[in-house]
């Protein structure tokens, strides 16, 4: 059985208003243009519908695929965090998993037997912070083949 932590609103926020931001840039400059060249203005309402277009697939697509951490009986996947380190281990080479503060961040550090390490922030999931670590730890015991709390 597999568990998705996804992206918080907060970053699908960041990140389709990036893209936002990037495509009014565009659209502001092909405005300059349309009028500078006197270009048809269906050009400029073509590209500005385009870019409509992308920003709602941009934001659908991150929303229903944007998960961070995916969990499974055997192991994890992480993606989308810079500096992870380990992105993926099976849950019998994790030696334990503690919480610690990265450069003001919550973060959850699963700690590997060979001295690698996968760091998780928290604020990047949409999930209570101590109810992920519960499920985390359940994880890492059942992956261990030990028994629940």
């Amino acid at each position: 059985m597999a568990t998705d932590y996804r992206l918080s609103p907060r970053v699908v926020a960041r990140v389709v208003g990036g893209v936002l931001l990037v495509l009014a840039v565009v659209v502001a400059i092909l405005t300059v243009l349309v009028a500078a060249l006197d270009l048809p203005a269906w050009t400029l309402l073509v590209v500005a519908l385009g870019a409509l277009l992308l920003v709602s697939g941009t934001a659908w697509f991150v929303a229903r695929t944007g998960w961070v951490l995916r969990v499974t009986d055997e192991g994890y996947v992480v993606r989308f965090v810079r500096g992870v380190g380990t992105d993926r281990a099976r849950w019998k080479d994790v030696e334990d998993a503690v919480t610690a503060t990265v450069g003001g961040t919550p973060c959850v550090v699963l700690r590997l037997r060979d001295g690698r390490s996968s760091t998780i922030p928290v604020t990047l999931l949409t999930v209570d912070r101590e109810q992920f670590v519960r499920e985390l730890q359940e994880h890492l015991r059942r992956g261990q083949g030990l028994r629940p709390l």
